[in-house]
């Protein structure tokens, strides 16, 4: 139970009629990409119980903060979907202004899906930019994104 109201605090699911509308949380931009993955999992499965066993890499790269928001959920549903993955553990490294836009590096962990380990709760087919916003504060971070389910 503790460990459930601890994701209350990095994240939470607003109310939309039918698809997942979420609100991520962080002290900067890079911790609050790491709750928005950790909130896309909490739709598809309960992530107390994906074991941080594997790791595996994102590079990414994209014209602005909201592109990349959607890059790196995007890879990360992609990357689960062809790897049959659950990802638990999300560790953003690099998060860079370029010239180009913005560049993203990231340690990602997980396992492989077992149904007898992980509850199936409902699938993702997509992120989208409907309603997609980040919105900065001192020391506080929020970036809302809904997940088409």
């Amino acid at each position: 139970m503790a460990e459930i109201m601890t994701l209350k605090k990095k994240f939470e699911f607003l109310e939309h009629t039918a698809d997942a509308y979420i609100a991520a949380y962080g002290k900067d931009l890079a911790e609050a990409f790491e709750n928005a993955a950790l909130a896309m999992f909490e739709v598809m499965t309960e992530v107390e119980k994906v074991n941080p066993e594997v790791e595996d890499y994102v590079e990414l790269a994209a014209e602005d903060e909201c592109a990349l928001l959607y890059s790196w959920l995007e890879a990360l549903l992609v990357k689960s979907e062809i790897n049959r993955m659950f990802y638990s553990k999300f560790k953003v490294l690099s998060l860079d202004k370029t010239s180009d836009g913005f560049r993203l590096k990231a340690k990602v962990c997980g396992e492989k899906y077992n149904p007898e380990r992980h509850p199936h709760k409902v699938g993702v087919k997509a992120v989208t930019y409907h309603r997609m916003e980040i919105i900065k504060k001192p020391n506080k971070v929020t970036v809302r994104f809904i997940l088409d389910i």
